[in-house]
């Protein structure tokens, strides 16, 4: 799609660069994600590092962003939208366009539960003919620590083996539909099969010093990032280091009953060869330390149990915990802690 001539300026980065001091004592830090899961990542990050760039999926076909690509042929935005949310900058300047942006409409009419950020984003996209330009566009006017960008340049399907409970194999296509599988999800593959990825995202790789996978939906979140070709190749020759953030609990469709090592068979399942640095655990999820530690060692990985779980009982992560978590991941050895 061809932008209109000189209807809005290009921007090269919608992040300025950090100050020189934050160059050298903070790590520039890619984390793969979508959805809330990604969202508590990047809000921990921000708290450890102003380095961040989010690789986003760009599958969802339910809900507002589900009616955006259906009607438009866009990437879905809403998981873009949280992303960006996620990053914007402490300010009531940056605080407000967050709320802007996730503000949704209740009506009988068309725009009922649409996020109004969706349409904004789409709106520039239309605009610019450009994806990546059009969310630098969204960070600046959030002032967002970091910068966020979409797994593929085109929109993609999820399709899932799944086995049910008396044994019978069945094949699911779309994410709403994996993410309420009825039964246990075997392998997923993406539609198309090696969609292009925006530059950005593998330069973003060549240049990073940490890579962080979830936590998130699992089969709809995370484990499609490592079937891309491209990005999976990207994550082979990469200098950062890896870490993967486990979920807490498994009472989603998604993994319901999977035990932490069922989690990481599942990975090398999907992603033979890829070696991880740190697989980082809620102690809570703990329940076969020895199983753990050798599943994680087949990955190359050794297992960091920290407490990282919400204080407020829920099975989720708490930001802050998870920043301390990560601040001392990153910390160089031989030095102190001084807090997140």
């Amino acid at each position: 799609m061809a932008a209109p001539t000189g209807a809005i300026p290009a921007v090269a980065s919608a992040i300025p660069e950090p100050v020189a001091r934050h160059v050298a004592q903070r790590p520039a830090v890619v984390a793969f994600g979508g959805g809330h899961g990604l969202s508590a990542t990047l809000d921990a990050l921000r708290l450890v590092t102003d380095r961040i760039t989010a690789v986003v999926t760009v599958a969802d076909d339910g809900g507002s962003s589900g009616r955006l690509r259906s009607e438009f042929g866009v990437l879905p935005p809403g998981d873009l939208r949280m992303a960006l949310s996620a990053l914007c900058d402490d300010s009531e300047w940056g605080q407000t366009w967050r709320d802007v942006l996730q503000h949704r409409f209740s009506t009988d009419g068309p725009l009922d539960r649409h996020a109004l950020g969706n349409l904004l984003i789409v709106a520039l996209w239309e605009l610019l003919g450009d994806n990546v330009e059009g969310l630098d566009w969204v960070a600046r006017l959030l002032g967002a620590r970091g910068r966020v960008l979409p797994m593929a340049s085109v929109p993609l399907e999820i399709e899932a083996d799944v086995v049910s409970d008396d044994g019978r194999a069945s094949v699911v296509r779309g994410q709403v539909a994996v993410a309420m599988a009825n039964g246990r999800i075997e392998q997923v593959r993406l539609s198309p099969s090696d969609p292009p990825v925006p530059a950005e995202v593998t330069s973003a790789l060549e240049t990073a010093d940490w890579v962080i996978l979830g936590p998130g939906s699992w089969f709809s979140s995370i484990l499609p990032h490592l079937v891309v070709p491209r990005l999976r190749e990207a994550l082979l020759c990469t200098p950062a280091r890896r870490c993967l953030t486990l979920n807490i609990g498994s009472g989603d469709e998604e993994t319901q009953g999977m035990t932490p090592v069922d989690h990481l068979e599942s990975f090398a399942a999907h992603a033979p060869g890829l070696r991880i640095d740190v697989v980082l655990v809620d102690r809570s999820e703990v329940t076969d330390a020895a199983a753990l530690d050798a599943a994680a060692a087949r990955l190359g990985a050794r297992v960091v149990v920290s407490d990282v779980r919400s204080t407020h009982g829920t099975a989720a992560h708490d930001h802050l915990r998870l920043a301390a978590a990560f601040g001392d991941m990153f910390r160089p050895a031989g030095t102190t802690s001084t807090g997140a």
